[in-house]
């Protein structure tokens, strides 16, 4: 069975664990809209491996490149715009090489239809006069 990426799994405590910071610092992250983790039904917090992900992601920025909350916001919004449109240039490219196919059995097709015809047709056919 494949593991989703996206489920829920841990909670609060595990998760903050995993990422290496403290519980409170998951909430203001989502306080701040940095992370939106699954709830459960009575409202607790679970964690993805995406989730992880991304607060280690956030940790790099604001650790590493010295980002405050906001660009680390603004960071992460870019790139999951890259990611959209990334995938959209998958779909369109797929999209492009099932038409280039098409169109090349289309002609094959045509070519097929001109070879079996050994007369032009008699519209085209110039007649010289005697």
């Amino acid at each position: 069975m494949e593991k989703d990426q996206k489920q829920g799994l841990y909670i609060i405590s595990v998760a903050a664990r995993l990422a290496e910071v403290h519980p409170q610092t998951l909430r203001m992250y989502e306080r701040k809209g940095l992370l939106s983790p699954e709830r459960t039904p009575k409202n607790r917090r679970r964690y993805s491996d995406e989730d992880i992900e991304r607060l280690r992601r956030i940790q790099e920025l604001t650790q590493s490149e010295g980002l405050n909350l906001s660009g680390v916001r603004m960071v992460l919004e870019m790139e999951d715009e890259i990611s959209s449109l990334r995938e959209r240039v998958s779909a369109m490219e797929a999209e492009v090489a099932e038409a280039h196919v098409r169109l090349m059995e289309q002609m094959q097709g045509l070519k097929k239809q001109v070879a079996l015809s050994t007369r032009p047709p008699a519209s085209l056919v110039i007649r010289k006069r005697r």
